[in-house]
């Protein structure tokens, strides 16, 4: 019996290291940008369609309407990185990172919250996404850009 667990341990040591050595170092992402990790959101680009939520089935994104703003809340902790939230964003305004390492003590780590304050269309009530501040500032009231330029001459 001695000698048989002798040569099972002389067999596994001569195989040599065969697990990563990931407590003690970063693992490496894998190659390629098909990977999905954890998503990350560009407030900036975000028109609040509420798209991204239709498709998730995890059911992570949340869409509340107030008069004026429209709130999305990324429970992060119930994803699945299916990612069909990045697919169906008109803007691409959801990425899948590389990030997969996503255990964490604080469940604020897995929370976004993004408020994008919305328009109301006089006729129908839908709400939308106003234009930025710059581009209101070209519409009434002020000069085009044409004749913007031509004045610092």
């Amino acid at each position: 019996m001695l000698k048989s667990k002798l040569k099972e341990a002389a067999i596994c040591f001569k195989a040599g290291r065969v697990t990563a050595p990931f407590p003690l170092g970063p693992e490496p992402n894998p190659p390629g940008d098909w990977f999905r990790g954890k998503i990350k959101v560009e407030v900036e680009k975000c028109i609040g369609c509420g798209g991204c939520a239709n498709v998730c089935p995890a059911r992570l994104i949340e869409i509340n309407d107030s008069e004026t703003a429209r709130t999305l809340e990324y429970f992060l902790k119930r994803c699945t990185y299916c990612g069909r939230c990045a697919e169906v964003c008109p803007e691409s305004a959801i990425k899948m990172s590389t990030e997969y390492q996503t255990a964490t003590n604080d469940n604020n780590d897995l929370y976004i919250r993004t408020e994008l304050y919305m328009g109301t269309c006089g006729r129908c009530g839908r709400c939308f996404k106003p234009k930025s501040a710059l581009d209101k500032m070209m519409v009434t009231g002020f000069r085009s850009k044409d004749e913007a330029g031509q004045s610092g001459k």
